[in-house]
């Protein structure tokens, strides 16, 4: 018998053009994904109006009632976890505490974090170990994961990214592969799958599709099978980011292309 091999979810910078442009908030957001029948939602710490409880209990509200799962929260913004100065890259760790907060708020799993590197620095990787050990710590206490995504400088390679996640060791601090988020000197398959055993999320990055629904830019069978094979069984986040199609049309075009590689056996 046929079943749902992983779950869909949407991503809020999917709607960033229009967030932006003021036509839809994180609340609408929640709106959209059960009106497209999208079941999870990833949600970016920029978006929020107010950390206030007021806020986050409205938000978990809608969420409820709208049947959609509140999943995570992307958090960008909040310093420099690699930073040469023990003290500012520790201030950045602390500044993701409210973030750990919240997402224990809204029920999330998980919070996904920059690491700061950049390429050359060859001192980052320990430095960025010392700043998500705290971090993992104060998180641990309310069962919440930090997540680590491919998204630009020394993150993007993922033998370093593995030895960071790694170096750390601790059960609460994994990956959220992105499909995209790769420079072209790297395998983004191989890539993901090097990350997909430490996932607790992914991230389904989509810009542009051809007549018959494909991504134009990712294969997104040999993608998907590539999640699929390492046993994960979670959530796939829409991420569209395209130009050329406006951000719904985005939104229900890379469902459809997931939903080929949803039921099993």
């Amino acid at each position: 018998m046929a079943h749902r091999r992983f779950d869909i979810s949407l991503a809020a910078w999917s709607l960033h053009r229009m967030f932006y442009a003021k036509q839809v908030d994180q609340l609408g957001m929640v709106d959209l994904c059960a009106e497209l029948g999208i079941g999870g939602f990833e949600m970016v710490n920029t978006f929020f109006p107010s950390p206030q409880y007021a806020y986050l209990k409205q938000l978990r509200q809608r969420a409820d009632e709208r049947g959609v799962r509140l999943l995570l929260i992307m958090c960008d913004g909040e310093g420099s976890m690699a930073g040469p100065e023990r003290d500012k890259r520790l201030l950045a760790a602390r500044n993701h505490h409210k973030w750990v907060d919240i997402a224990a708020v809204l029920g999330c799993h998980s919070i996904r974090c920059n690491t700061g590197a950049q390429e050359g620095d060859a001192d980052a990787l320990e430095r960025c170990a010392e700043s998500f050990a705290a971090l993992v710590e104060y998180a641990g206490a309310s069962g919440v994961n930090v997540l680590l995504e491919n998204h630009w400088g020394l993150s993007s390679d993922p033998a370093w990214l593995m030895a960071l996640v790694e170096r750390v060791g601790h059960p609460r601090f994994g990956t959220l592969p992105d499909f995209g988020n790769f420079p072209d000197s790297i395998d983004r398959y191989d890539a993901v799958a090097r990350m997909m055993p430490r996932a607790k999320a992914v991230s389904a990055k989509c810009y542009d599709f051809d007549d018959a629904g494909n991504e134009t830019k990712i294969d997104y069978a040999r993608m998907m099978r590539t999640v699929l094979d390492a046993g994960y069984d979670g959530y796939v986040g829409i991420e569209y980011e395209g130009e050329r199609m406006g951000e719904r049309d985005g939104i229900v075009a890379c469902k459809a292309l997931l939903e080929r590689f949803q039921q099993g056996e």
